[in-house]
């Protein structure tokens, strides 16, 4: 299998097979995992962490998306808030995200992120995500696009 894993960005399994949709793929190809011990320990963590983000960037790594640059390695959600407003690359609260954005949440509305997932798809009212570490789980959610517990998106792109 290496012969053909060469041909993909980054070398994962799905990295480069699918395009804008490639880490939406990736991601639910997971839906389902609990505990989360995958995407932790690859982080580098020897016990449980909370895994939200560890999920988004081991999807992330597998497509190719942290070689690049287009999404940051990170285990706190607002670690990833901020690389990506540094970037220019942070939509607000209540626009319409492209599937494959980082989805940023505040649940406790201290503006400060405590959440963080991949958007799936947005019909343009509502908002389907795919979250590691939702309920100990990957499991698929939706939010209405105004919800106020969404803080904003990272865009993913090249740098």
């Amino acid at each position: 299998m290496p012969h053909v894993l060469r041909y993909y960005s980054g070398g994962g399994l799905f990295a480069g097979l699918f395009g804008n949709q490639q880490i939406v793929t990736i991601a639910k190809s997971q839906l389902g995992n609990e505990g989360g011990q995958k995407f932790w320990s690859w982080w580098g963590f020897t016990q449980r962490e909370e895994w939200c983000a560890c999920f988004v960037s081991w999807c992330a790594e597998q497509a190719g998306l942290l070689q690049n640059g287009a999404v940051p390695r990170f285990s706190y959600c607002p670690d990833g808030v901020d690389w990506f407003q540094a970037q220019g690359k942070w939509q607000a609260a209540g626009s319409i995200p492209a599937a494959g954005s980082i989805i940023f949440f505040d649940w406790d509305h201290d503006g400060v992120s405590d959440h963080v997932g991949i958007v799936e798809s947005c019909d343009g009212t509502t908002v389907y995500t795919v979250e590691g570490n939702f309920g100990d789980a990957v499991e698929e959610n939706s939010y209405t696009v105004q919800s106020t517990s969404i803080m904003g998106y990272g865009i993913v792109g090249t740098k």
